[in-house]
């Protein structure tokens, strides 16, 4: 299995050869492979590959138990897992192989079904705001809320993308402004600090982003930062919209109090890449998404169909469709 390194981009398109599901899962923790659509597909994967060494049920517990652990947060990850966990039985690879390009498939075709529906959705926003790296880069296909983007670029709607550079590990500034300037999508990159007033003095028409789980309720996780974001469209008076296939849905998780927020290392604060930013040892937070409440999301897109304001019920309906 081949994986573009994404710890390298935008300077360096460096590829990883993957043969284990140990290798997939270490390039899933340090998001050489991320995104929640992508990181699904890519342990999917990473359980074929083990069982193409061990063919066994001792190979397909360990692989399961090992790529399921890699992240904790995006939901797609234990969804794709237990597919292809119970594709497998008793270890037979190659179905455990079939399963995970079933659910390769079936994300690609929710990237574009995601396009059309958000671009529909937004077709009189002329400027768009996005957060962190939602594109090519995180999912099969197009990608979400950047697939949008990208949509709305192609149907001559779009002016302007503005990217937010997605401190700490610059998700944005390193991925999403790599792929805009691969589609020719005209765009601007902002510090984060700065996203809100320009909201305020409305300069963005709409706010749209990923997510790595959508509970019950309609509660969304997404990477940090998410939060002020939709705080500060809702004050706006601007639609914050989040953009995810149905595989980021999660109805045992009653609302987003209930999701385990990933706390990584603190090296990450303190440097950008080798370079200190601040003295060494200075403690540090680093908390990798947050929680938005279901009360501030305009919309929420899926393959499935948008539904604005998520309910319980409408979460629901959209999960079991």
């Amino acid at each position: 299995m081949e994986a573009l390194d994404q710890t390298a981009l935008p300077l360096h398109e460096r590829w990883l050869a993957l043969s284990s599901a140990a290798e997939v899962a270490e390039a899933i923790r340090r998001l050489a492979i991320r995104g929640a659509p992508l990181i699904g597909v890519a342990a999917a994967y990473g359980v074929a590959l083990e069982l193409r060494g061990e063919p066994t049920p001792a190979g397909l517990e360990r692989a399961c138990s090992l790529l399921a652990r890699a992240r904790p947060t995006a939901v797609n990850l234990a969804h794709a897992v237990e597919r292809v966990r119970r594709a497998a039985g008793d270890g037979d690879p190659r179905a455990a192989l079939e399963e995970a390009r079933a659910i390769e498939r079936e994300e690609e075709e929710a990237s574009q079904a995601m396009a059309r529906l958000g671009a529909d959705l937004l077709a009189d926003a002329r400027t768009v705001l996005t957060h962190c790296n939602t594109g090519l880069l995180a999912a099969p296909g197009r990608g979400t809320a950047l697939a949008v983007i990208a949509e709305l670029h192609d149907r001559g709607r779009l002016e302007l993308a503005i990217a937010t550079e997605s401190r700490p590990l610059l998700q944005g500034a390193r991925l999403t402004v790599w792929e805009l300037a691969r589609l020719g999508v005209p765009h601007r990159l902002i510090v984060d600090a700065a996203a809100p007033g320009l909201i305020a003095s409305g300069a963005v028409g709409a706010v749209v982003v990923g997510c790595d789980r959508v509970a019950a309720n309609g509660d969304v996780a997404n990477k940090v930062g998410t939060y002020g974001l939709a705080l500060a469209a809702r004050a706006a008076g601007i639609p914050f919209v989040v953009v995810g296939p149905t595989s980021t849905l999660d109805l045992s998780t009653a609302a987003g109090a209930e999701i385990e927020i990933e706390q990584r290392d603190a090296e990450e604060v303190r440097r950008v890449g080798a370079t200190p930013l601040t003295l060494a040892g200075t403690p540090c937070l680093n908390p990798a998404f947050d929680i938005t409440p279901a009360a501030l999301v305009s919309a929420l897109v899926t393959e499935r169909g948008v539904v604005e304001a998520p309910s319980p019920d409408s979460v629901r309906t959209l999960a079991r469709a």
